[in-house]
């Protein structure tokens, strides 16, 4: 059996050794999401009956930062000195396109990872689209896990643990102000009940009453695989990151109409101000404004678009089930400034401050971590 909840950061098995290495895989419409316990308390013993193929995977990952031509390690959200089943180590956070999962098969292949582990704990929809692949390239059967089930246990997992000392949990304070807005930490002491929004490739809202105790209460397409998709048609641009440098660059002023557009100034019996999206892309109906704007402009009204949508259905969802606490996570967040800033204050404004929007700092891997949570459960 596996205990893991509480903030020491430890995770104690009381029945199994369980051999390395140890994963837990995501794998997601748009990311495969990797995350991997290095254990740091090897013993002179175990390093000498250690087999060649262990030595290789562990060697391979920890001597890169950057894998084949896409796969990247982040650094930045190392947790360090975790203890896991009784070993002390550090858990680390891959990720690639999925569209290069048959890269990563065919290296686990000829890292022979199949004569360490016959089966591997994975998540998302690609564990039922690439599992055949797995069993016959890289001879491993993969034990399919529900993803809500992998990213509840992995939220409630990290935040247990912190992040090296630090709070993983925090909010934007004064988001609308670019020289004031801030990070505060914020404790998930008692989190239930919470609003989880998960915005990958489209998005899941879900209704946390308790770590068993859940509903996804809706959800949208539209989520961060529309926003690279459009930008892609639009602009040109080929990765997520190209995406969101020019959508910090554009005035989506000139792409969307807004309700001073319409009014002149402020809807002020509704209470809308004047600087609110009415219609967007609104302004693209004419052809003199479509000649003016660059493809910057763009790419940040499509973002806001996005943005906008999530931040409203994730109102509406909090209103109907009564929560006022709204976590969002996911790889649309990853180096997203812009959408968090707007989800903050979109959900403190309309709510009047009854709502605050929540960030975490691992984003999108708690279905990875999730998945490494049942894989150290196995009896």
């Amino acid at each position: 059996m596996l205990s893991f909840l509480g903030r020491s950061g430890t995770i104690t098995c009381v029945s199994f050794v369980l051999a390395f290495p140890w994963f837990g895989l995501d794998i997601g419409g748009t990311l495969v999401k990797l995350v991997y316990f290095e254990p740091r308390d090897i013993t002179a013993e175990e390093e000498q009956e250690e087999v060649e193929s262990l030595k290789s995977i562990r060697k391979y990952l920890m001597s890169n930062v950057a894998y084949a031509q896409t796969g990247l390690r982040d650094l930045h959200l190392e947790l360090k000195d975790l203890t896991l089943c009784g070993r002390k180590g550090n858990l680390h956070f891959i990720r690639f396109p999925t569209h290069d999962m048959s890269v990563f098969i065919q290296m686990a292949r000829d890292k022979q990872f199949s004569s360490l582990h016959t089966s591997l704990c994975a998540t998302g929809g690609g564990a039922f689209k690439f599992e055949e692949e797995f069993l016959t390239v890289g001879g491993l059967q993969l034990s399919k896990l529900d993803e809500l089930d992998c990213l509840i246990k992995g939220v409630l997992f990290i935040e247990s643990v912190g992040f090296n000392g630090l709070s993983q949990c925090f909010y934007l304070e004064n988001p609308k102000d670019p020289e004031k807005c801030q990070k505060i930490p914020y404790t998930l002491k008692n989190p239930y009940p919470m609003l989880l929004v998960n915005i990958g490739s489209g998005v899941s809202i879900l209704a946390v009453y308790s770590q068993n105790d859940y509903k996804r209460v809706t959800g949208t397409s539209l989520g961060g695989g529309t926003f690279f998709g459009l930008c892609c048609l639009l602009t040109g641009c080929s990765t997520f990151e190209e995406a969101l440098e020019m959508a910090a660059l554009g005035d989506s002023t000139k792409v969307d109409k807004l309700v001073r557009d319409i009014y002149g100034g402020d809807y002020e019996r509704f209470g809308l101000p004047g600087y609110a999206v009415a219609s967007s892309f609104g302004n693209m109906m004419s052809k003199e404004k479509r000649d003016l704007v660059s493809k910057e402009d763009l790419a940040r009204a499509t973002l806001i678009t996005i943005t906008n949508n999530i931040g409203s259905l994730a109102r509406m969802c909090a209103v109907n089930e009564n929560i006022s606490r709204v976590v969002f996570v996911g790889n649309f967040l990853r180096i997203n400034t812009i959408s968090m800033k707007l989800l903050a204050f979109a959900l403190d404004y309309w709510s009047k401050g009854q709502l605050k929007a929540l960030f975490l700092e691992h984003e999108g891997y708690f279905g990875a971590v999730g998945a490494l949570l049942e894989l150290l459960n196995t009896t």
